[in-house]
């Protein structure tokens, strides 16, 4: 098989009560996914994706044509149920999927997670946010700095499961050897800038358990708004054995908003010019607390002073 190895990580989050991202490891199929919608419904759509996928669909399509189908068909399940459960309505999935035939990787693309491509020492984006920030970056009507900072720039223009068909990107890219795919969900894209997402995955190219958890963390470390998940898989074009390594399932376990917060990841491995955030504040109400004492201690001393000068 040509991919020499594949890891995933995924986390809740610092933000998020849960986790509403699902993903496939299923070599030669990789895919995730990030639901939407309100309650647990983002969580279902995800997952209904996720099954559909792992599936497998009908192996006599050829690669470009069964990712596609299965995009359509994992569609198809989201809307049918969306539309005959009032708790659902509205819900929706984003799915971005990698199927690997012999050196060729087939990308199937829908919402705003994202596909990279780390090539040498180089990363590109493999596929285009559905999203309406990217359409007003298109149109030039946004910059590069304001788009990562606009306050919809989580609204998507395109999603699995919210009509009865879908519009998917699919295309194929010819692997080199040694090529790291990255496929990742907008926690991680939102929260890490693509220079330190190369320079994680870079330095530990030949350990991509390693590597995917220590983008997690770093997203965490960034703020955590939202679900992370990532899954990378490196090419082969020689006869490396597989490397599976397990799944990572909530790698930095963060409370939800609701809780104070004065933990910290363990061990982030970190871009060497990434600024990181200060730690947490002092709170409100020790800052109260401190300030009574004081001017407790300042009436008993002005009363003390009062008393030796009469």
């Amino acid at each position: 098989m040509p991919v020499g190895a594949y890891a995933v990580a995924s986390d809740t989050g610092r933000r998020r009560r849960r986790n509403e991202d699902n993903y496939v490891v299923a070599p030669p199929l990789f895919a995730v996914a990030d639901g939407m919608g309100g309650a647990q419904a983002g969580e279902v759509a995800s997952k209904l994706a996720a099954s559909t996928l792992e599936a497998g669909g009908s192996e006599e399509l050829g690669a470009l044509e069964r990712v596609d189908a299965l995009i359509q068909q994992a569609n198809r399940r989201i809307y049918d149920r969306a539309s005959t459960d009032p708790s659902a309505s509205g819900m929706g999935t984003t799915m971005t999927v990698a199927l690997v035939e012999g050196m060729t990787v087939v990308i199937g693309h829908v919402g705003d997670s994202r596909g990279y491509l780390v090539r040498g020492e180089t990363m590109e984006q493999i596929t285009e946010d559905h999203s309406l920030v990217n359409e007003l970056l298109k149109s030039g009507k946004l910059s590069e700095e304001e788009a990562h900072v606009h306050p919809q720039r989580s609204v998507i223009t395109r999603a699995v499961g919210t009509d009865p068909e879908v519009d998917v990107d699919a295309f194929a890219i010819e692997a080199e050897d040694g090529d790291v795919f990255l496929l990742c969900s907008d926690g991680l894209s939102d929260m890490v800038d693509d220079v330190d997402i190369l320079d994680l995955v870079d330095r530990n190219r030949g350990d991509l358990e390693k590597a995917v958890r220590s983008l997690v963390q770093f997203a965490n470390k960034e703020g955590g708004e939202d679900n992370i998940t990532a899954v990378a898989f490196r090419m082969s074009a020689g006869d490396e054995p597989v490397s599976d390594a397990p799944a990572i399932e909530d790698t930095v376990t963060m409370p939800a908003l609701s809780e104070p917060d004065e933990r910290t990841p363990e061990s982030v491995d970190v871009p060497p010019h990434a600024e990181i955030a200060p730690g947490p504040a002092i709170s409100q109400g020790r800052v109260r607390l401190v300030l009574a004492v004081l001017i407790v201690l300042v009436i008993a001393a002005a009363l003390l002073i009062w008393g030796l000068t009469r």
